[in-house]
């Protein structure tokens, strides 16, 4: 393999990831706590765009039970951000674990 055929893959792979990046900015995911009283919606690039609760789940004496749900559902969805992103990243580089990525 020469060093031009190198330099075009390195370029589409470069192509690809951007293109993935850009997916991933409108795509989103949704997480939940609390069997669906509080959900949150975040975007491929992990960025939260939606909270909703639930007003069955709010109870002035018990705040903290909500905010460990508003917790709860965040990194739900945090989390299948990251596997979407992983997954979508893992079509571009083969599944190689490449650092910042």
């Amino acid at each position: 393999m020469g060093m031009a055929n190198l330099q075009r893959m390195a370029q589409q792979m470069q192509q690809e990831m951007l293109r993935v990046q850009t997916e991933l900015e409108s795509s989103t995911v949704d997480g939940s706590a609390g069997g669906g009283v509080v959900s949150a919606t975040v975007t491929g690039k992990q960025e939260l765009v939606s909270l909703t609760i639930d007003p069955a789940a709010v109870d002035a004496s018990d705040v903290e039970m909500l905010q460990d749900l508003v917790v709860a559902a965040v990194n739900d969805a945090l989390r299948a951000s990251r596997e979407l992103a992983e997954q979508k990243m893992a079509a571009v580089t083969g599944g190689l674990k490449l650092p910042g990525m």
